[in-house]
């Protein structure tokens, strides 16, 4: 397998394990990239920029990231508390009054981040033209009773946590967090990374396979428990209610879909723009910072740990991110980030300084710990 672009000394095993994802694990068309203290140590690409196409991946190929996409979105609530715009521990009802019908009133902006806000599905799905609609969601979350007591549990919101989050960044900004992220994160950074896909950019974007439904065995690393397998097979389970808050789930290779903002899963980024982001949550890169030493505390504290009512393993979050665990194995203990159902990832490791940003076209049956982004984390932590 022929594989582009360079590596820092001592980082060699990275590529090794770049090639074997290709090799043994079935990538078509991937990228990752690396940085370590500000300075890029990986950076690779390979395969074919379409998933059942014959065009190259080239340096600046783009991706569509799935969840991942949630760590990006993450910081624009983080951001604008750290410059004092937004109070975590307020009730989102303070910033926009609708939402507190149906026993919502006690929601706080924190248990949007950390996936306790009781709403991880709606009682009637939207259709994909409603989902694209930036009005359309929000009125339908706002409109949502909690399924739990808020702040009681967790549960990861698979889909609604887009919409939670948006809304309250436009009634704080006036914008969307696409239209925030372009002007405030991704330009100033000089990272190819949109949540939004301007047309003048449509061409860098592969074709993505079609992600298949997720198979228990593939959350967990043992045997799955019957508890989790039932979750995945049960049509009325919160699971399926959750990951089918949109029915049918949009075409990813849709224009439309992909020029909507959807800041739960359908960000698009270059391995080197995620990785660039994740380096700016943890320092200077050219001269941009983005989280404060007590943001980015603020990210990787653990507010959120221990069964997951959603995706039924034990799962741990800090204010939108998730942390180092079995469900999602970083760099180390003090690692944050998000992974993308199907094989998306991106994260950052404050101790080693290391962010690290994977994208492919090839979407697996993985919900957390994609094992093709695993191997390339554990070849990065045997470089160090």
């Amino acid at each position: 397998m022929d594989v582009n672009g360079t590596v820092a000394e001592g980082f060699e095993p990275v590529r090794e394990a770049f090639v074997r994802n290709f090799e043994a694990l079935g990538d078509r068309g991937a990228a990752v990239a690396v940085y370590r203290d500000g300075r890029k140590v990986v950076d690779l690409w390979g395969g074919t920029k379409d998933v059942d196409g014959t065009d190259p991946w080239q340096h600046g190929t783009a991706q569509i990231m799935r969840s991942a996409t949630k760590g990006v979105a993450a910081a624009v609530p983080l951001l604008l508390h750290q410059r004092g715009l937004l109070d975590l521990d307020a009730p989102v009802a303070e910033y926009w009054p609708e939402f507190k019908a149906r026993g919502k009133e006690r929601v706080l902006v924190r248990h949007v981040l950390n996936h306790r806000a009781g709403l991880p599905m709606l009682d009637r799905p939207l259709t994909p033209e409603e989902a694209l609609d930036p009005l359309k969601g929000p009125e339908a979350v706002a409109a949502q009773a909690p399924v739990w007591e808020p702040g009681t549990d967790h549960g990861y919101h698979a889909l609604t946590y887009g919409w939670l989050l948006d809304e309250l960044v436009r009634r704080v900004t006036g914008q969307g967090a696409g239209e925030w992220i372009a002007a405030e994160i991704a330009g100033p950074l000089g990272a190819d990374l949109w949540l939004g896909l301007p047309e003048a950019e449509a061409g860098r974007a592969g074709r993505v396979g079609r992600v298949e439904a997720p198979e228990p065995a593939t959350v967990l690393r043992a045997r799955p428990k019957r508890s989790v397998t039932e979750a995945y097979t049960d049509p009325d389970s919160l699971t399926n209610r959750a990951f089918g808050a949109i029915t049918p789930f949009p075409d990813q290779n849709d224009p439309a879909y992909r020029a909507s903002a959807l800041p739960a899963t359908n960000g698009i980024a270059t391995a080197d723009g995620l990785a660039r982001f994740y380096a700016a949550l943890i320092g200077e890169l050219d001269g941009v910072r983005l989280f404060s030493p007590a943001t980015a505390d603020l990210a990787r504290t653990e507010e959120s740990a221990g069964p997951d009512r959603v995706l039924v393993v034990n799962t741990r979050f800090g204010l939108g991110y998730m942390l180092h665990g079995s469900a999602s194995p970083f760099l180390g203990p003090g690692s944050f980030g998000h992974p993308g159902r199907g094989g998306a990832l991106g994260f950052a490791d404050p101790e080693s300084g290391i962010a690290l940003g994977y994208v492919t076209n090839g979407f697996r049956k993985t919900v957390t710990a994609d094992p093709r982004a695993q191997a390339l984390v554990r070849a990065v932590r045997g470089a160090l």
